[in-house]
């Protein structure tokens, strides 16, 4: 569908949105070799659900996770940006077909992504979606993670935004963070509850981008 059917009932004034797992992902076999190779580093094997877990921040939120593995944040993540490389990030990275409809958007569009520049650049190049996007933030220690609205707000005053917003993502953190910032949420569950663990509640739920012609709001 596309944005224009949206935006008959929904009309947003800006859109922001997450980059992985709501409008790109990568194949399994990246992320199994990129925590084998963090493992190495840190001296410690992982299971496939620790890495799904980890990747896509399913069940408890990343930072509860690496605590429960006995492990130090700062650590991990030094090894986890250590290990990726934009070369093979990009190889192993595909768009959803549904993304499409951020294309068609009239609107001031931002992206807010955990995804650091080194690999968050090469990604939007090459799947030629760079100019989607009016603002790219890419959250940092200095700047702020998700919920933290400040990345967020970032994004907002580069876009000169007004009016009502919208930022939609694949996992609480996104939820979170717009709510923080005042704005409206849609969560994309790609995964569903059973292998999230929990229920993410949003203003607004769908399984894809595809479904947003039928929308409804989520009480909170």
């Amino acid at each position: 569908m596309s944005g224009e059917a949206y935006r008959d009932d929904y009309d947003y004034d800006f859109w922001l949105l997450d980059l992985d797992g709501t409008l790109v992902d990568v194949e399994w076999s990246y992320v199994r070799e990129t925590f084998d190779r963090v493992g190495d580093r840190i001296g410690r094997t992982f299971t496939d659900e620790q890495a799904r877990g980890l990747w896509y921040g399913l069940g408890a939120d990343r930072e509860t996770q690496i605590r429960s593995l006995g492990l130090d944040q700062e650590a991990f993540w030094a090894a986890f940006d250590a290990v990726e490389s934009p070369a093979e990030r990009v190889e192993a990275t595909t768009l959803y077909d549904d993304a499409a409809f951020v294309a068609d958007l009239d609107r001031p569009v931002g992206l807010v992504t955990h995804c650091q520049p080194f690999l968050t650049e090469p990604v939007l190049r090459t799947l030629d979606i760079d100019d989607w996007f009016d603002a790219v933030v890419c959250c940092s220690d200095d700047l702020g993670w998700k919920p933290d609205p400040t990345p967020v707000e970032r994004a907002m005053a580069e876009l000169d935004a007004e009016g009502r917003g919208v930022l939609a993502g694949d996992g609480a953190n996104d939820v979170g963070a717009a709510w923080n910032a005042g704005l409206d949420a849609i969560h994309v569950e790609r995964h569903g509850p059973d292998r999230r663990g929990v229920c993410v509640l949003g203003d607004h739920r769908v399984r894809s981008f595809a479904d947003l012609a039928e929308l409804s709001p989520v009480a909170r």
